[in-house]
């Protein structure tokens, strides 16, 4: 081998060493709490492979008991993507938590939603009869709590004068069956366990939360602005890709039940309930408008919890150049 080749061989090991560092520097690990029954837009995105040579790649690090405790986590640095209702969202930016609503993890319209239950022969028929009453909830502060207050509201009732009763998904069918509640809230991203729960007969739906807010973002996976402004353009990739199986899941449901009953059954809990799944309920584009956060930063506003003007949806929504418009 002569001078030159050896030269030109060490040369392109030299090349290669650092392109091969440059793309390990560039790969990032994004670690989350999954949700029971259900699939989030970027496992599902994982799933059809739409992150394939992007250098991301998740970790399901054990279960949210609910979107509060998501934002916990992601305010402690122990995962990288957070997700919770608008209303938690903001409740733990107004507290101090620097963050930035990716994209909407579900939404609500006439075809997803969340539904409050009674049993057939419950003397409950409509929003004014859930007062003084127990309502099962998955978790408090976030959407279904905020629902109830706001159901409570608009008939002239004190926001707080329902019972709420924290209860896992799981167990929702079962604790109102058994009497232990009178009314079980599934939220929009339990159509697993509301589908089977409807199956079985014998429930009756008092009101949806459609009814009170109208069509809107339900909730938002969350990132840190640090870890933004830190991967910029994974950030990016990530909204994107996630947006894009959005809009998958709602043009294939069948293919997405089935990749749904798969991650189900992998994680060991039943794929079966997979058949009730109804899609994410999130508008065409899979991305925000104002109005999913702006109502409820004027509800905390009217609660209290906000002044006039303190903040504004812009502050709090993903752009396209990787953060939100407030920096």
């Amino acid at each position: 081998m002569t001078f030159r080749s050896r030269k030109l061989l060490l040369s392109a090991a030299l090349f290669l060493g650092l392109t091969g560092a440059a793309a390990a520097a560039d790969a990032v690990k994004l670690r989350y709490l999954a949700s029971q029954g259900g699939l989030s837009a970027h496992e599902l995105a994982a799933e059809l492979g739409y992150f394939d040579g992007t250098g991301i790649t998740f970790e399901n690090v054990g279960y949210a008991t609910g979107g509060p405790a998501s934002l916990i986590a992601l305010a402690s640095g122990d995962v990288e993507i957070g997700s919770a209702a608008t209303s938690a969202v903001l409740n733990s930016i107004i507290s101090g938590n620097d963050f930035v609503a990716a994209y909407p993890s579900n939404g609500i319209n006439d075809e997803v939603q969340s539904i409050f239950y009674v049993l057939e022969d419950s003397p409950i028929k409509e929003i004014k009869d859930i007062a003084g009453k127990s309502v099962a909830v998955n978790t408090l502060g976030a959407h279904l709590d905020y629902t109830i207050r706001e159901a409570l509201h608009s008939v002239g009732l004190a926001s707080d004068a329902a019972n709420q009763v924290v209860v896992p998904g799981p167990q929702l069918e079962q604790v109102l069956r058994s009497g232990q509640v009178d009314i079980a809230a599934f939220g929009y991203w339990q159509t697993t366990f509301e589908g089977a729960a409807r199956k079985n007969g014998g429930l009756r739906a008092i009101f949806d939360d459609t009814d009170v807010l109208g069509e809107i973002a339900g909730g938002f996976v969350v990132l840190r602005r640090d870890f933004v402004k830190a991967h910029p353009e994974a950030a990016k990739t990530f909204v994107e890709q996630s947006a894009r199986a959005l809009d998958y899941a709602r043009e294939h449901p069948e293919e997405t039940k089935q990749l749904l009953a798969k991650a189900l059954k992998q994680r060991g809990e039943n794929p079966d309930i997979a058949q009730y799944f109804r899609g994410y309920g999130v508008r065409a584009g899979g991305l925000a408008v104002e109005r999913d956060v702006q109502f409820w930063i004027d509800v905390l506003v009217r609660e209290g919890k906000l002044k006039e003007g303190q903040l504004a949806a812009k502050d709090v929504l993903f752009t396209t150049d990787g953060a939100s418009a407030s920096n």
